[in-house]
């Protein structure tokens, strides 16, 4: 029997879209790397980064990411980058054809999860295949965090 693997302790994460587990039901998680200047990357660097109001878009055969706020670096005096830019996602043609199919056929979404630093030092962002939640299913989500939430409270004073 394998060991068990625990969370990678070498991946830096940066930003994480908490919200998108609570709004989304995620099926299927990808890693795709980010084409990005280097001011941008020394600012990843510094640990601030915002990708919660952003977005995964399909333009012809490519991915993009958009509306992902990197602040400017501030050492970069009229070298630096647009803290809001669009910026490409790499990777491979057939995950790309596979995610663009399961949108079109499946009516799913591509929802950024996690921006992070990999163990080479490449800065890498987490995307999932994701089918919106509609209230209910939220509602139920949360019954569930606090049902588990109270029983861990009342395993820990028993006992």
């Amino acid at each position: 029997m394998a060991p068990r693997k625990k969370a990678d302790p070498e991946k830096k994460i940066v930003a994480e879209n908490r919200k998108a587990r609570y709004n989304f039901a995620i099926e299927d998680t990808f890693e795709a790397g980010l084409m990005l200047t280097g001011t941008e990357v020394k600012s990843l660097r510094n640990g601030k980064a915002n990708i919660a109001e952003s977005y995964v878009s399909f333009e012809g055969d490519e991915l993009w990411l958009i509306n992902c706020h990197v602040p400017e670096y501030l050492q970069a005096n009229r070298f630096n980058h647009e803290p809001r830019r669009r910026r490409k996602l790499l990777m491979s043609k057939r995950e790309i054809i596979r995610l663009s199919q399961a949108i079109a056929r499946d009516g799913m979404t591509v929802v950024p999860l996690k921006l992070y630093f990999n163990d080479r030092g490449m800065a890498k962002l987490e995307i999932a295949l994701a089918k919106g939640k509609k209230n209910h299913d939220k509602r139920e989500t949360e019954k569930k965090r606090d049902w588990n939430r109270e029983k861990s409270r009342l395993l820990r004073d028993r006992g």
